[in-house]
Formats: C-alpha cells, structure tokens, sequence
C-alpha cells in the first residue's frame, strides 16, 4: 500500500532542548493513526514540520511523495491541518470564514461554494451555526469549524491536533462517527490525550516520548507487546496462605499477586497477575469454589486499555511502585 507521510529519521531541536530526536514512522494511504505522547513529547512539533510550518534540523519527511523540505507550498496542497489551539477571527460569521479560507486555499467560486456547504452539513455547522458570529459559539462549535476548514480542499492527508477538546459527549460520538465516514478516503492523523477515542477511532496508534517513538501499532497488538500476561481481579474470603498454597499449584504459570488488602468482612481485594500467557481462569475458579477454607465473592479478568499503554510506555518505572510477590515452589 501507498505511504501518504514518510518520516525518516527526523531531529529537532530549540537551542539545548531536544524536541524530537531520530524519529521514523509512517502513514499508509486511509488509514487512521493516533499520535499520542504525554505533554512536551514532541507530537506538536512534528505535526507542524509535517505540515511545513517550521522545519526540521535533520532528516526526511515526505508527503505523498514529496519533500516538503523541498517543496513546501506542493507538499502542503495534499493536507489539511486543524491545529491544537485554533485560531479564528471574533468578529466573521462562520459561512463568511470558511468563504475566506476557500479563496486562500485556492478553490474557484463555484467549487467553494459547493465544498463549503459540504463540510458546513459533514461538521453539523449548516443547521445551527452557519450564520452566526463565530465570538457567540461555544468551544464545541468552534473546534467543529477547525474541522470544517481542515477538510475544506479536500486534502489527501488530514492532520489534527486535539480535534476533540472541549467537545461534549455527544459531539464527540459526532466526531468519531465523521472520521469513520472518512475512513479508506483520507489518511487522518489525530493527536489527542483522550485515550479512549484514539482505541474506538484509529487503526493504528503511535506513541511518543521525550522526542522518540516508544511503541507502534494497533490497539491489539500493543495490549499483547506492554501486558502479555493475564490480570485477574479477585475477591476472595479465607486464610490467605491458603489462597497462596493453591497459586503455587500451578507450576507451569508462574503467578504474582499485586495489590492486596482485606475488606471489614474478611475479604481480600487481589489483583493476580500470570507471568506467562497459560489460561488458568477456569481452573482457578473451579479450586477456589471447591476448596473448604476459601469463599469466592468475585472473579473477573482485568483487559489492559490503551491509556494502560499509554503508561507503560511513557513511564517505564510507573509499575514499581506496586508491590509484586512472585509465588513459586522456592519462595515457601
């Protein structure tokens, strides 16, 4: 498949501080990719050179073939660009902005007018918003038109830096049902610190740190690279060194328990951690329900999410905080 935006060893730099140090990655044609890093990571600063507002001190960056290094004012015909703090003008109405934004972006009266009612009806500014002053809307709606511009030229590539901040549930739900209309017809790249709308929406999720990426891929794929093994939240009543005698009876799956405490009725909270991949739920239920000194009161097995991702990428020391005892035959 086609790469829409090719990034290729690419550094940064504001005098002693390194914004972006050896980043590669990615974008094939109509895919969706999150780009996710916490606070000061360098997404801003890579989605601006992507999109030939500042440049680079080294390395190639590439859309839909070309260099915009080299070519700037080509390359930047291909994308369509919503940044974080959007910027608009107080005192036009929003069908006069987008009028505007048409003319620069070089469409012909006739194809202006027919896209700016396009995406006016895609973004849900037509029915409400369409001749108001843009001072008089509200955050939501003024993110809505940063989308509508983003989409106005019909761009290959579609890059967003926080297109969901300050949306309410229902125009996010609005959003994410936009980028799936969009899907297999732009390549979209979001940056955006709601993690859960990056898991529902992207394919694909990049995620960077102190200027370098520290994990790609899907969803899927990272869960399985940050936390192969499974996590089991129980709720269990008896002698605790029962319950860990019969952990110990599994041999071949290695078993930690992480975070206990005991409730005012004699119950033990415990998060139990597999360090191998061997499905053991069933069996385990099964020999806590029958053993005559335990009293199961709950069992349920804990899925990672990508904010769990999030974490363990960006803040490798996060989990040693935790207090972890492996159970096995030697540490009777």
């Amino acid at each position: 498949m086609r790469q829409d935006i090719s990034v290729r060893n690419l550094y940064k730099h504001y005098g002693s501080i390194q914004a972006i140090d050896d980043l590669s990655f990615f974008v094939e044609s109509g895919e969706i990719v999150g780009f996710l890093g916490p606070n000061g990571a360098g997404k801003s600063t890579t989605m601006r050179i992507l999109c030939g507002l500042c440049s680079a001190n080294a390395g190639c960056v590439d859309v839909c073939g070309v260099s915009v290094a080299r070519y700037p004012e080509k390359a930047s015909e291909y994308i369509g660009f919503m940044p974080e703090n959007n910027p608009l003008p107080e005192d036009m109405r929003v069908r006069e902005y987008l009028n505007y934004r048409g003319h620069l972006k070089g469409l012909d009266k006739h194809r202006r007018k027919k896209r700016v009612n396009e995406v006016m009806e895609v973004c849900d500014l037509e029915r409400t918003a369409k001749n108001k002053m843009i001072h008089a809307l509200s955050k939501g709606f003024r993110q809505r038109i940063g989308v509508a511009d983003a989409l106005l030229g019909e761009p290959k590539i579609v890059i967003m830096d926080e297109p969901t901040i300050g949306l309410d549930p229902h125009q996010i739900l609005s959003m994410r049902r936009l980028f799936d209309q969009l899907r297999g017809q732009m390549t979209i790249v979001i940056s955006s610190h709601i993690l859960h709308e990056i898991e529902t929406t992207c394919d694909r999720a990049i995620i960077i740190n102190h200027g370098k990426i520290v994990a790609s891929g899907t969803t899927r794929e990272l869960k399985q690279q940050f936390f192969p093994e499974a996590r089991y939240v129980i709720s269990v009543r008896g002698p605790i060194n029962v319950f860990e005698d019969l952990l110990r009876s599994f041999p071949d799956a290695p078993i930690a328990i992480e975070r206990q405490k005991q409730d005012s009725n004699g119950f033990y909270d415990l998060e139990v951690v597999t360090i191998s991949s061997i499905p053991i739920a069933a069996v385990l239920i099964r020999s806590i329900s029958v053993h005559p000194e335990l009293e199961l009161r709950s069992f349920e097995q804990k899925q990672p999410h990508l904010e769990d991702v999030f974490l363990a990428a960006t803040k490798p020391s996060w989990s040693q905080s935790s207090t972890v005892r492996v159970l096995n035959k030697n540490n009777e």
